[in-house]
């Protein structure tokens, strides 16, 4: 009987099958492998690309075998696997073959160790695998998906030009160059093509290998050259370059830096959108890497494509922005100019924002209304919101009214312009944009050194006293403009000392706890200018806390000089207007005013006294103040005001305050706890006066 587990006569051994394995595997393998000995060194190999290799590596070491960029790294890891027995599985490298012609290859690369039955490490098998390619395409996608992650998430042209050279080099380019039609960086249209040799580019970006290539340089594209001809007919190029390259002789920039770098590839793509040039993008390929194939032209106008309808969003808001920022300038004040009891001093901050607004609005009686306002969002409407809430406020405060009134109107006619902004057709962009807006409306008066304000969400100003210490002010927080909130706004009055100073600020430059405490630092030197306190304000705040934009208003609180204002209680009988004309003119003539001046002055005196005579209250008190104009003020307790009457001719009275409307530029009637005052303002020629 013949043993069941014994071969047939004539049948392979088991060390047959296992040469024939090992052979069919190295001569019939996709797989570079390569068995090395505990040295480390190349003692069997198949090549699939050079069968004449394995003569040349063969006894080498594998990191002389193979030219790595990172043999250092190669080394220790067959170590670590020879000594540990841990394999070490598809790990990418970038090298190729003692020999072989052209630049390096990524390798991915397995290594196994090889042990005898009784464990003994015998050496090391290497599988080399060539993915080249496949790395290609993966590094190809990572720069796209890069493109998209670091471009078109800002408006602004700079910043998408950055972002596409930080996702370029270095995983695409060595080197990378964008340059934009210099109009179109200033918000300008892009021109159409074909464009002219003689439209300048501005380089709005560079990365890489160093070069004399400078960001903020501006060029006219050189003729003939690849840059010019993508400009003209809005189409790539993929160019070798070299020594003998011929268009170099005609742009010395670009052939300094192909020397300096040694770049030996270049692709060239159109910035382009509808039809218009915005620019155009240069990328590079230096020694050691692989040139550019049309695989990567193909991802260069993806990218050049995300990249240029950045740009035009960024230039579409950047023109917008311009417009709304020119109208916001205009709408806000033009002059400052100087009062006898207050001194002012404002910054206004660029930002994306273009509602924030300020103003000084001189009262009767030397008083003077400080306003800080913002409307949220940017672009034209907001701006133009702006001045429509501003325009109401100088209306308002030639009432005489109290803060907290003029807010409540002003709030009425925020709640109109909502009602019409909801009243537009759905498909109106304004339709879906909802208004917000704040305020603060304060009034200082010099004689009683009161200041009374209110606001609407708008921050309490921070007031520092003349030494330099801070003041605690507590202003009720009224609601927001357009707000749905019918709440009832707060008046809030302080007594101030001469010379403290009061800012009022917009909520962008108060973005921390901490901001109000850099106010008060920037402030406690109110010696100081009232330009140098606002630019010191400016000085203590973080940095990037008002990238929306930012509105600072400050106050020094004065008193009236004694020289230039003269106040009477006079008897409340019918000699007092003859009496009145007397004082008026001895005091205008102290003061150097002109005749006419005084004789329209009295007029105007006379007029309000025999007023106050036939319709007020006692007791009678007349004023008169010398600034920028002469205002005379009756003061008298009764809470009836005269109204203006346009008399027939036949009537022998009511021409009174016709007559004081005529010689007056401004009148008026202010009320208060103690009754009214009449009031009238007029020019001071020039020439006239202390």
């Amino acid at each position: 009987m013949s043993d069941a587990g014994a071969p047939a006569p004539g049948s392979p051994t088991g060390d047959d099958m296992e040469r024939a394995l090992l052979d069919t595997l190295f001569s019939q393998s996709a797989v570079g492998l390569h068995v090395l000995d505990t040295q480390l060194r190349v003692e069997r190999v198949n090549t699939l690309s050079d069968p004449a290799a394995s003569d040349r590596i063969l006894g080498l070491h594998f990191t002389e075998a193979y030219r790595l960029d990172d043999p250092e790294e190669a080394d220790r890891l067959l170590h670590e696997v020879l000594e540990t027995g841990e394999p070490v599985l598809n790990r990418v490298i970038r090298g190729r073959l003692a020999g072989a012609p052209g630049p390096d290859r990524s390798l991915m690369v397995t290594l196994h160790r090889l042990d005898a039955p009784d464990g003994t490490a015998l050496g090391v098998l290497a599988a080399v695998v060539d993915v080249n390619e496949r790395e290609k395409a993966r590094l190809r996608a990572d720069c796209l998906a890069s493109v998209r992650r670091e471009v078109g998430h800002s408006l602004d042209v700079a910043a998408a030009c950055e972002g596409l050279v930080a996702a370029m080099v270095p995983l695409f380019a060595d080197f990378a160059v964008v340059e934009v039609v210099d109009e179109v960086l200033r918000g300008a249209d892009a021109p159409l093509s074909p464009v002219g040799a003689d439209v300048p580019l501005r380089r709005a970006a560079r990365r890489g290998v160093d070069g004399d290539v400078l960001v903020g340089e501006t060029r006219r594209l050189p003729e003939h050259t690849p840059f010019a001809l993508a400009a003209a007919d809005l189409r790539p190029r993929l160019v070798a370059l070299g020594r003998d390259t011929p268009w170099l002789d005609a742009d010395p920039v670009t052939a300094r830096m192909v020397t300096v770098t040694g770049a030996h590839s270049l692709i060239v793509v159109p910035l382009k959108l509808h039809g218009a040039f915005l620019g155009v993008v240069s990328l590079y390929r230096c020694q050691g890497t692989d040139p550019y194939d049309e695989n990567d032209l193909a991802l260069a106008l993806t990218a050049a494509a995300h990249t240029a309808l950045s740009i035009e969003n960024a230039r579409r808001y950047a023109h917008d922005h311009a417009i709304a920022s020119t109208v916001q300038r205009r709408l806000l004040s033009q002059h400052d100019g100087a009062r006898i009891a207050i001194e002012t001093a404002h910054v206004l901050l660029p930002g994306r924002n273009s509602g924030c607004w300020f103003d000084t609005i001189g009262l009767s009686g030397a008083r003077t209304a400080l306003i800080i306002g913002n409307v949220a969002g940017h672009g034209l409407q907001t701006a133009i919101t702006m001045g429509q809430l501003r325009t109401v406020i100088h209306a308002l405060a030639g009432l005489d009214l109290e803060p907290d009134e003029v807010l409540a109107r002003l709030n009425d006619t925020a709640d109109r312009l909502a009602r019409e902004r909801r009243s537009l057709p759905p498909g109106d962009s304004l339709h879906r944009q909802s208004l917000t807006a704040a305020c603060l409306y304060a009034v200082y008066d010099p004689f009683t050194r009161v200041c009374t304000m209110a606001r609407a969400g708008r921050p309490a100003p921070v007031v520092v006293g003349p030494d330099g210490r801070p003041l605690d002010l507590d202003v009720p927080e009224g609601p927001m403009l357009f707000s749905e909130d019918s709440a009832p706004f707060a008046t809030a009055s302080v007594r101030l000392e001469e010379g403290s100073v009061l800012a009022f600020l917009t909520d962008s430059l108060l973005p921390e706890e901490r901001s109000v405490e850099r106010v008060r630092d920037a402030l406690a030197f109110p010696e100081r200018g009232m330009q140098a306190l606002c630019d010191a304000v400016v000085y203590h705040l973080p940095a990037e806390t008002h990238p929306d934009g930012a509105a600072l208003l400050l106050a020094r609180t004065g008193v009236v000089p004694a020289d230039r204002v003269a106040t009477w209680e006079l008897a409340h009988d019918r000699t007092t207007p003859a009496v009145a004309r007397t004082l008026v003119r001895d005091r205008l003539e102290g003061w150097n005013l002109g005749e006419d001046t005084i004789e329209s002055t009295e007029l105007i005196v006379s007029e309000l006294i025999t007023n106050a005579v036939r319709y007020g209250t006692p007791p009678l008190h007349l004023r008169l103040l010398l600034d920028r104009t002469l205002t005379c003020e009756v003061h008298d307790t009764s809470p009836v005001a005269p109204h203006l009457r346009h008399a027939r001719t036949v009537d022998e009275g009511g021409r009174g305050l016709f007559i004081v409307s005529q010689l007056a530029t401004h009148w008026g009637t202010r009320y208060g706890t103690g009754g009214k005052a009449l009031w009238t303002e007029q020019e001071v020629p020039p020439g006239e006066g202390p």
